[in-house]
């Protein structure tokens, strides 16, 4: 018990070593929020620069709960150490960011604190936005002042110790996070550099694509290069490799498509990914969607992509009982060899969402069905019915196989357990 003690005391002492180096580094990266600001109404048209930068960076559907008035906080994000709790944005001077300056705002954009220099956590992907410009932050701080303000005090988090304690939120920051504007890489073209600023930044596509450690951190020796999202067993797959979900060889037109309308000939959007587009990416303008098709297109692979790996067949019955499940329930659209019918049901051969290392997706769609979003483009998509009361965890895993191991596809088997942990994942 004494060296239990002891090795107690000394890692609450290290901690505290740690959290005092960090303030100090914290301080030192301080923006100034002191300094008086001349009060001057913002104009139309950079509250209209505001608007449309929320709406790149999808602000408003995690900061409105369901129900609940919009950026008024309160929506829970589950993470693996408990849950967090949006914040009110709105311009009410108790509750919401009324009595903050611009500066104040950068200062949470760009290093993670709130106004009264509280350490902010990284679900608020700071990490990201640490990226975006002070214009940009300017802009985005005055479409937030023009809101109606909203009296609705912010839910404290439910996270775990020693998680919910700021000395710990320093010791994560100090090992995974650094402030830093974007810096234009001067070998590429301003249309590069600027789809590269979107998807950074105000897109914060890392803080799906990218793999997390066990700290919650993503990290950036595989950027983009996909990942399990953390608590919603959906795979966000890498958008480096040609075998997920790289576009190195698209057309440019059918990514724009894709971020535009959820669909193109190429692939369709589902899940977390088609709410991307719903709320977000179908409001972006022709240029900057453009942009970021360069930026996606011009991703180097990654180097482990070189050969697909092959896997081993299932045996006989499995697919057996598999190819009878596609028969009787997906056959009528998706076709008898997985050909699909153009512009609404997507082909099964030769699908890299279908023989993509993860299962995730696939399990979840069977389950719950899968719907690209309705856009403008495609107000009236097709979709697929959920099979969660339909079909048992065996009968998912065997129906599944049969379509990674059938046609031209060949991906490894689908377990049984597999499916069950997914579906008593979503149970809880």
């Amino acid at each position: 018990m004494n060296k239990l003690l002891k090795w107690a005391l000394g890692a609450l002492l290290l901690l505290a070593a740690l959290t005092a180096l960090v303030w100090s580094l914290n301080v030192r990266d301080e923006v100034n929020v002191k300094t008086p600001v001349a009060a001057a109404a913002p104009s139309d048209t950079l509250i209209a620069r505001g608007a449309y930068l929320a709406r790149a960076g999808n602000c408003m559907t995690c900061h409105t709960a369901r129900g609940g008035a919009s950026y008024a906080g309160g929506r829970g994000i589950a993470t693996p150490f408990g849950t967090v709790y949006t914040s009110n944005l709105t311009p009410d001077e108790k509750t919401g960011i009324g009595s903050w300056s611009p500066a104040h705002f950068w200062r949470a954009m760009h290093n993670g604190r709130s106004k009264d220099g509280r350490l902010l956590y990284p679900a608020f992907p700071y990490p990201s936005y640490t990226q975006v410009t002070r214009e940009d932050s300017d802009a985005l701080f005055a479409y937030l002042g023009s809101l109606p303000a909203v009296a609705q005090s912010n839910q404290p988090h439910g996270l775990r110790f020693p998680y919910q304690s700021q000395a710990a939120l320093a010791v994560w920051r100090a090992l995974f996070f650094s402030p830093g504007v974007y810096q234009p890489d001067t070998s590429r073209s301003a249309e590069w550099n600027r789809g590269a600023y979107l998807v950074k930044g105000l897109g914060h596509c890392a803080a799906c694509h990218t793999a997390r450690n066990v700290m919650g951190a993503s990290d950036e020796g595989l950027d983009l290069a996909g990942g399990l999202i953390p608590m919603q067993n959906w795979y966000a797959p890498s958008l480096t490799s040609p075998f997920e979900a790289g576009v190195g060889d698209w057309d440019r037109q059918h990514i724009v498509s894709l971020l535009k309308t959820g669909v193109s000939p190429r692939a369709s959007t589902a899940g977390p990914m088609a709410e991307v587009v719903l709320r977000s990416t179908q409001y972006l303008n022709d240029a900057d969607l453009g942009a970021m098709a360069q930026f996606l297109k011009e991703l180097a692979p990654a180097s482990d992509n070189a050969a697909k790996p092959m896997a081993l067949p299932a045996a006989a019955n499995v697919q057996a009982r598999g190819a009878k499940l596609y028969e009787q329930h997906c056959a009528q659209c998706h076709g008898d060899k997985g050909q699909g019918v153009p512009n609404a049901y997507p082909a099964l051969s030769g699908n890299r969402a279908v023989t993509m290392p993860s299962t995730a997706n696939l399990v979840q769609i069977v389950l719950n069905g899968g719907f690209a979003p309705a856009t403008e483009g495609n107000p009236r998509p097709f979709g697929m019915p959920p099979f969660v009361l339909v079909l048992n965890d065996s009968d998912i895993a065997a129906v599944l196989t049969h379509i990674r191991q059938s046609w031209r596809n060949q991906a490894s088997e689908v377990t049984t357990l597999e499916v069950n942990r997914i579906r008593a994942n979503q149970n809880k």
